[in-house]
């Protein structure tokens, strides 16, 4: 594991244990409970897109429904950009502009910590891009509020498969 990943990923445990220790015990998901949030990602891009990119940053909103008080389903969607190297765009190249469009389930194994995992598609922007199995593990912490969460999204098909690890912060609330 590359040592930016390491960094990333310790850094939202260590916030992730830090706020789960708080003698905060808000119930943060409730069986039969409505939830929307809106999150900005940012991410380092793995697979052949590191060969055009070093940063991925994008937004989502998440659409999430209790069928327990540890599990929800969620469906999420919004915008993610691969920005181009310094010398991709001299050669001419462009960002890659993604869609993602996912269903998925929370699963709560404390009060505030989360195993995650979401599936769908993802249509690039560009004319005449493609359409990508996306798959995505996340762990992650939430509140009645705040979602912070570490993952990997990965883009496949077409015999062009990449990826992003990243973080994901989100602001929710009950519908």
């Amino acid at each position: 594991m590359k040592n930016s990943t390491k960094l990333i990923a310790s850094a939202v445990t260590a916030v992730a244990l830090f706020l789960g220790t708080t003698d905060v015990k808000a119930q943060t998901n409730e069986k039969s409970a409505w939830r929307l949030g809106f999150g900005v990602e940012a991410g380092l891009p793995t697979g052949n897109a590191k060969d055009y990119s070093n940063f991925q940053l994008g937004g989502t909103a998440r659409l999430q429904y209790g069928v327990a008080d540890n599990l929800a389903l969620t469906l999420t969607s919004g915008y993610y950009n691969f920005f181009a190297k310094e010398e991709i765009s001299d050669l001419g190249g462009s960002d890659i502009g993604i869609v993602p469009v996912k269903i998925g389930i929370k699963s709560f194994f404390t009060d505030n910590l989360y195993v995650g995992a979401e599936a769908g598609a993802g249509f690039e922007t560009a004319e005449g891009g493609n359409t990508k199995l996306l798959l995505s593990p996340a762990l992650g912490w939430a509140d009645k509020h705040w979602d912070f969460g570490v993952k990997y999204e990965n883009f496949s098909g077409q015999s062009n498969n990449y990826g992003a690890v990243g973080l994901r912060v989100a602001y929710g609330f009950g519908l």
